[in-house]
């Protein structure tokens, strides 16, 4: 069988996007089928303002939240925020009137770039939704993609919302007992794979899966024709046995409030949780979030983005996906690989006015940065380092001044515009990051290239951001200011100022599927999601996120500590430290898990045992020659051990108070991935899954100070402790702490 991908994108390839109007006939995704002009009339009937007007949205015996996939809710509409809700068919129509002939999807075909245009892409998604309509997509039953970022995932999206479906993102990386789960949960009909790997997954699962009727096969083709699995090709070709009219009924019966995505949360406290979220959440927050992040209209400048964070997580969809057609934005594909070294090449070649990555994504360009100027020469190193120096100073000092002293200008033309051209960043003017929080190391770093990094705050249930930065409003360590039309509010504040966030608005998801008790513990009868993050807001209105409830420590003496401050402060203090995480729930002291930082196997991107450029030369400073983790753990490196002890005891001396003292420590064989099970797919760190790998290690550190005793060790913080066989080194910082 032919490589059904290929085929699809044969021919629309050939068509000029300048002439898209005249070229409809052709499409590379649809194998030199026909793509009618008669959908482009339909469309722009169906999105006349007067079937906005008359939608019944909010009836009284609406509530403001559902469990059911087919429930509608009432909006949150008020004098702040009264826009009038679309749905995404009505906010593709506007898009086709005004960016119709633009670009709105790059991707790589042997080498070379090639570009579909938002016509194409209306025309693909209806032909998308018919097919799914001939395969049995039932309304409020899900089409599932288990894909890695292409335009297929994109079009397959939005026809299955065209055709009355939900759509629902499943992370690549995830098992087949955890792609049941969610597949079963959201009641999947179709589920649409790119590769043989994730299709042997759904066949391995399908028997559990009653709703599942057929899978659609994309990127590469079965090995063996297999009953109900069809290729891209084949779901289009059905496509055209669907009438017009029939999705049109469809696409008209719509309203703003009923649910078009579930996005699942990582289950790092549970199971994944099915996150619903309206077609007035999508459209409303593509809009109006966006604005407040900088994203301009095609009229003005079209943005150029990158794809390549999952799509099954709300940041990346509502940035990539759903704000593109919003804006008319160029989004371009990076490889699958991109997050094993790729997505550098691709940044180049593409050049993005905007981009947006979790921060361990940044932390990683950072750490490859640092390693090539290592090997550098010694005035190529002293320019650098110099250059970044002044400019780090000029932006911590006067981050909102335009006027940029003699020096500073230099220094960003004579070599950090370099720098910017070579990691792609030349032409980009927003540089996002969100999803989890930022060291100060990392944004002081990418401060010194001349690069801020915007970040934003939101969760898969306020359908991504409702804090923004921009340009405009941005200060150093914030999450920005509330989106324009939402709202915020502190509940349970201390003395400090700091409480429990609270959000309200129509970024604010309809419920969780199926899960009428968590809905109830999330959302309060006034409307308001309770995020069980805390955090405090500045006289400007500038939001600080200081931790989570769930994640706060209580010890056995009722202090409560908030970890990641201490966590931030071990890693600021000791750079060669990759991951921290602080324990002591229901303990008498405060204890601490290290890992070290270590380089990424380019193939597979899992940890490796060789230490970075930056962790070598912490190495060397203190005296020691180790290049491996194992050097250092494995022979109980003195001169580390004796450096990152110091270390602890200089945050422990900057500690509010002595119960929030690190008395205990160990440094990890292996620093946490993924794969490893101690981060999610966003690289949230998983601090139940660590509790539970790591307990041995951890009661080791609680064992009574008469079993350390009879071993005949001291406690002083240079000396390790060998607890257990495969335990690794621990130490205690100072004997009356312990």
């Amino acid at each position: 069988m032919p490589d059904s991908r290929a085929a699809l994108q044969e021919s629309l390839l050939d068509a000029s996007l300048g002439t898209t109007q005249e070229n409809l006939g052709t499409s590379s995704l649809t194998d030199g089928q026909t793509l009618s002009k008669e959908p482009l009339s339909h469309a722009l009937k169906l999105s006349t303002p007067e079937k906005v007007k008359d939608a019944q949205l909010n009836p009284p015996e609406e509530a403001l939240w559902t469990t059911r996939a087919d429930g509608r809710v009432r909006l949150r509409i008020d004098p702040i925020c009264s826009q009038t809700p679309r749905t995404v068919h009505q906010m593709f129509s506007a898009t086709l009137e005004k960016y119709g002939d633009l670009s709105a999807m790059g991707f790589k075909r042997q080498g070379t770039w090639e570009h579909i245009s938002y016509t194409q892409y209306y025309l693909l998604a209806r032909k998308a939704a018919k097919g799914f309509l001939k395969l049995g997509l039932e309304r409020a039953h899900s089409v599932a993609i288990l894909a890695f970022n292409s335009p297929e995932w994109f079009f397959s999206a939005v026809g299955a919302v065209f055709a009355g479906g939900i759509i629902t993102g499943i992370y690549t990386t995830s098992s087949p007992e955890a792609c049941q789960y969610i597949a079963y949960d959201c009641r999947a009909n179709i589920i649409v794979v790119d590769t043989q790997k994730q299709l042997e997954k759904i066949l391995k699962i399908w028997k559990h899966l009653p709703h599942l009727k057929a899978v659609v096969i994309y990127r590469e083709a079965p090995p063996t024709r297999m009953p109900s699995v069809y290729t891209m090709e084949e779901l289009m070709e059905l496509g055209n046995e669907v009438p017009e009219e029939a999705l049109d009924i469809i696409i008209n019966a719509q309203k703003p409030n009923q649910c078009c995505t579930l996005v699942y949360t990582s289950g790092t406290t549970g199971n994944p949780k099915g996150v619903m979220l309206s077609q007035d959440n999508i459209t409303w927050t593509a809009r109006y979030g966006s604005q407040a992040g900088d994203i301009q209209p095609s009229e003005i400048q079209q943005e150029v983005v990158v794809s390549y964070l999952p799509l099954s997580h709300i940041a990346a969809q509502i940035y990539d996906l759903w704000t593109g057609i919003q804006w008319g934005a160029q989004v371009c594909f990076a490889e699958p690989d991109a997050l094993k070294g790729s997505l550098v090449n691709t940044l180049r070649e593409v050049e993005p006015t905007s981009h947006m990555g979790v921060p361990r994504v940044w932390e990683k360009i950072m750490e490859r940065i640092r390693e090539v100027v290592a090997q550098s020469g010694f005035i190529r190193r002293k320019m650098l380092l110099w250059a970044m120096s002044v400019t780090l100073e000029q932006n911590l000092t006067c981050p909102s001044s335009d006027l940029k002293p003699f020096t500073t200008r230099l220094a960003d033309y004579l070599v950090l515009a370099k720098v910017r051209q070579a990691l792609g960043f030349a032409k980009c003017q927003k540089n996002f990051y969100g999803a989890a929080p930022m060291t100060a190391e990392t944004q002081h770093f990418f401060l010194g290239l001349n690069i801020r990094l915007y970040a934003g705050y939101g969760l898969s249930e306020t359908s991504g951001p409702h804090f923004m930065s921009s340009p405009y409003n941005y200060r150093l360590y914030s999450s920005g200011k509330v989106v324009p039309g939402c709202r915020v509010k502190l509940v349970n504040e201390d003395a400090e100022g700091i409480g429990e966030i609270c959000l309200w608005g129509r970024t604010i998801f309809m419920g969780y599927l199926n899960m009428e008790d968590k809905t109830c513990e999330a959302i309060d009868t006034e409307g308001w999601l309770h995020t069980g993050d805390t955090g405090r807001l500045d006289a400007d209105g500038f939001l600080y996120i200081t931790g989570r409830l769930k994640e706060l420590i209580i010890t056995a003496g009722g202090e409560n500590v908030p970890p990641v401050p201490i966590e931030e402060a071990v890693k600021t203090e000791l750079p060669v430290i990759s991951n921290a995480m602080l324990i002591g729930d229901q303990r008498k002291f405060l204890s601490m898990l290290l890992t070290l930082k270590c380089t990424l196997d380019p193939g597979t991107f899992e940890p490796t045992d060789n230490l970075t450029e930056q962790a070598m030369e912490f190495c060397q400073r203190v005296g020691s020659k180790a290049t491996t983790v194992s050097e250092v753990v494995g022979k109980k490196d003195e001169a580390v051990y004796q450096a990152i002890g110091e270390g602890i005891q200089r945050v422990n001396m900057n500690a509010a108070a002595r119960p929030y003292h690190i008395q205990k420590w160990a440094i990890l064989e292996r620093d946490f991935s993924i794969s490893g099970g101690e981060l999610g797919p966003t690289m949230k760190l998983k601090r139940l899954a660590v509790l539970e790998k790591y307990k041995d290690v951890i009661e080791s550190f609680y064992q009574e100070q008469k079993n350390l005793a009879y071993c005949g060790l001291s406690l002083d913080a240079a000396t390790p402790i060998i607890l257990l066989p495969g335990i690794p080194s621990m130490h205690t910082p100072t004997d009356s702490d312990a």
